[in-house]
């Protein structure tokens, strides 16, 4: 068996990239849906770019441990929607007052300091629907990830 090159592994994180693009558009409400400012804020955050990394790693942990490939990649986008929630509040003039993220206008310049907090908050609410539905984890498993994301991106967390 040979190594992986440096271009199939860029050709596999540009494919599961865009798989995972594909179901974070899914997942995300339409910028038409009620309250549109908020729709519109999220979806400028969540795609502004970036390599998907956390879900692709979800997908390949859970891999390991036999999980299947559509659950994995809806959950490693709850993931990937509280790490764009905590992007945009670290943007916020209150913290680092950013203008640009991946070299984009932050949420707060475009949408407003408002929009951007609940647009914030309405992508960790989302991330915490995704964890919570009984679809894709068995009950008990699904309350100790639920806890386990809350232990860590608390101010308990590491």
């Amino acid at each position: 068996m040979s190594e992986p090159t440096t271009v199939t592994l860029s050709h596999y994180l540009e494919l599961a990239r865009r798989r995972i693009d594909e179901e974070l558009e899914r997942i995300l409400p339409g910028t038409d849906e009620f309250p549109p400012s908020i729709h519109q804020a999220m979806r400028h955050s969540v795609f502004a770019g970036g390599k998907r990394l956390r879900p692709i790693l979800c997908r390949e942990a859970g891999r390991i441990f036999g999980g299947d490939e559509p659950s994995l990649i809806h959950l490693g986008c709850g993931l990937e929607l509280i790490h764009t929630y905590s992007l945009i509040h670290d943007d916020l003039p209150a913290l680092d007052n950013d203008d640009l993220r991946r070299g984009k206008p932050t949420c707060h310049l475009v949408f407003g300091e408002a929009t951007a907090i609940l647009a914030g908050d309405a992508l960790l609410t989302l991330a915490f629907e995704i964890f919570s539905d009984p679809a894709p984890v068995p009950e008990g498993t699904r309350l100790r990830v639920i806890h386990e994301l809350s232990h860590v991106i608390g101010t308990r967390g590491g």
